[in-house]
């Protein structure tokens, strides 16, 4: 069996490299199956992809597109173009896509034109939010993906809706977790750690990127000095996106008490999740590692695609909505943040199931 995987931003490597690491357990067993980890180069900067190899402990990329920054449409062209000629070079049994940047859509598109099995890790999570470009990405994908494995229940069932058939659904759990769990003895303190003077539980994390938040510099810096006038007593730690720096850069009198650093490796960032007293973010992975580690997590957007974060989890969804984030700190500084359980199936087997579910497919096909 070859499956050809796809990854192209920060969150692809996380979900990617536990799959990786299924199929090389496989492989010494003998058993008949191979990859090709294609990466489009979506995300280029080296902190945000190329350490992720060297943490993660996953080899090199037999291709690197090399596409890069541009607006969503030439950015998933340049994907098409790059990713029809691997395949056109490298005919495959299926292509593996997880998640929802260009890159997958990208890769499902061309793949099904080619007559390719299309594989969906992370498939049927709905903001139902069509501003979200991440959105458009997820509901393309699963109309033409072939087998969708899933985080949630809840996933499932999104899928079932559209009409998809429901024999072709797996709910496996959570390939994010998987790298989590397995990294745990593994994080990095971060220079930051020892040069601002940190303990556990005496900072709070910000992680913003998403064009609602930080493209407004207005309202980017309303939102930073509210979130500071509410923590005066804690620093700050927020680890700048690259989208984001540009807009910083513009605001002037920005909050003393806010620490803005360059991104960081993937095990030096976990490694100040897990000793935060909490997270202030818009990301959807970081949802979901602060529900595994028991972290309070406050979520600046008006909806989100893991639902099973606030349901079970230690997420709250806020948008920015002044009194319900001061609500949320108050709650969150007085000791009264609700404690959350780790949802089904996120116990850090999830690649394997999918790695044996993909086996047993295609032996029947």
């Amino acid at each position: 069996m070859r499956i050809t995987i796809v990854a192209g931003a920060r969150p692809n490597f996380m979900k990617i490299a536990p799959i990786i690491h299924a199929i090389q357990k496989e492989q010494k067993r003998n058993t008949k199956i191979s990859f090709r980890l294609i990466h489009t180069g979506q995300h280029y900067d080296a902190k945000l992809s190329d350490s992720f190899f060297e943490d993660l402990n996953i080899p090199e990329p037999n291709a690197n597109l090399g596409v890069g920054s541009a607006s969503h449409a030439v950015q998933t062209a340049n994907i098409m173009i790059g990713f029809e000629q691997e395949l056109i070079n490298h005919p495959t049994d299926y292509v593996l896509v997880v998640g929802d940047v260009n890159s997958t859509m990208a890769a499902t598109l061309v793949a099904k034109k080619m007559d390719t099995k299309v594989v969906h890790v992370e498939a049927g999570l709905r903001s139902f939010d069509l501003t979200m470009p991440e959105e458009i990405n997820r509901l393309v994908t699963d109309v033409i993906a072939d087998y969708f494995f899933t985080t949630s229940e809840e996933a499932g069932n999104h899928l079932i809706q559209m009409g998809n058939n429901s024999q072709q659904i797996y709910f496996v759990g959570n390939t994010m977790i998987d790298s989590l769990i397995s990294n745990l003895d593994k994080l990095i303190k971060p220079e930051i750690f020892e040069t601002e003077n940190l303990s556990e539980k005496s900072y709070l994390l910000i992680t913003l990127h998403r064009p609602s938040n930080v493209d407004d510099i207005d309202k980017l810096s309303d939102m930073l000095t509210f979130i500071s006038k509410h923590n005066q007593n804690k620093k700050l730690i927020f680890p700048v996106h690259p989208r984001t720096k540009a807009k910083l850069n513009s605001i002037e009198n920005l909050p003393s008490n806010i620490v803005f650093t360059d991104p960081l490796r993937y095990l030096e960032f976990i490694y100040l999740v897990k000793n935060s007293f909490a997270l202030v973010t818009d990301s959807g992975g970081i949802q979901e590692e602060t529900t595994y580690l028991n972290i309070p997590c406050l979520t600046l957007r008006e909806n989100t695609e893991r639902p099973e974060t606030i349901r079970l989890g230690t997420n709250e969804l806020l948008g920015f909505d002044k009194a319900k984030i001061e609500n949320a700190f108050n709650k969150l500084n007085s000791g009264n943040w609700k404690k959350g359980q780790i949802p089904p199936l996120w116990d850090g087997l999830t690649s394997e199931r999918i790695i044996s579910q993909l086996l047993q497919i295609h032996q029947n096909n």
